[in-house]
């Protein structure tokens, strides 16, 4: 395995991220870089952590408790997001392990979160997941639908919500994904004044639209492919 192309890989990306902060006007320190590790195995990921990156996101409940037990020795804390479904069953074991529930996806699970943020000291944050692309196959709110939902989500007031999180069409490029990140960014800004509080973040963009993403106010991207190319050659 080509750690050394990891290590160069993450560079690049983290190159790409700032200079698309800076031509959208922003501090690349706004835009987190969350490395999604999912199907990787810990070997793979453990130079990842060598070379500082310490927000990693899983898609699985259940590969992501894996991971944490096998990376708890690492040299310093991970921050463990989670960016896929999280079924209501599985919510109690995974909630104090992460720091950023990235794809509350319902109305019913953000209640389930609020209520086990009611039970801890220092819950993880959440963004709600808002299907930008109209795909019947994505999990989420609709656009409206969220807008509709706002009392009920602000009386959700134990959980920490932060923003919204979207996925472009399949298909998609950078461009061709950049309506939906501008449609989430409208949606953020319309939310937050309908249930009084600010919600700072935006988490959307991949391995193929990260740099758009940014472009748009992503303060989160989720970037996985782009960070292991060529590491098995």
């Amino acid at each position: 395995m080509n750690t050394a192309r990891i290590r160069d890989n993450l560079l690049s990306v983290q190159d790409r991220i700032a200079d698309a902060a800076r031509r959208s006007g922003r501090d690349p320190a706004s835009v987190t870089l969350v490395a999604v590790t999912k199907k990787r195995p810990v070997a793979m990921v453990r130079p990842l952590v060598e070379a500082g990156m310490l927000d990693l996101g899983e898609n699985y409940p259940q590969e992501l408790w894996e991971k944490v037990d096998a990376l708890a020795d690492g040299p310093a804390a991970i921050r463990w997001h989670l960016i896929g479904h999280l079924q209501g069953n599985k919510a109690r074991r995974t909630f104090p392990m992460v720091r950023v529930i990235h794809a509350v996806d319902s109305l019913k699970l953000l209640r389930t979160l609020d209520e086990l943020a009611g039970e801890v000291a220092d819950p993880p944050a959440v963004c709600l997941q808002v299907n930008t692309s109209d795909e019947e196959a994505k999990h989420g709110w609709k656009d409206a639908a969220v807008l509709t939902d706002a009392d009920a989500i602000a009386a959700c007031s134990r959980i920490r919500l932060i923003g919204l999180m979207t996925m472009a069409a399949y298909g998609t490029d950078a461009e061709t994904a950049r309506p939906s990140f501008i449609r989430l960014r409208a949606i953020r800004d319309a939310l937050a004044g309908r249930i009084g509080r600010p919600l700072p973040d935006l988490s959307m963009g991949m391995s193929n639209d990260y740099e758009a993403a940014v472009e748009e106010g992503a303060t989160l991207v989720r970037v996985g492919s782009a960070l292991f190319e060529g590491v098995d050659s």
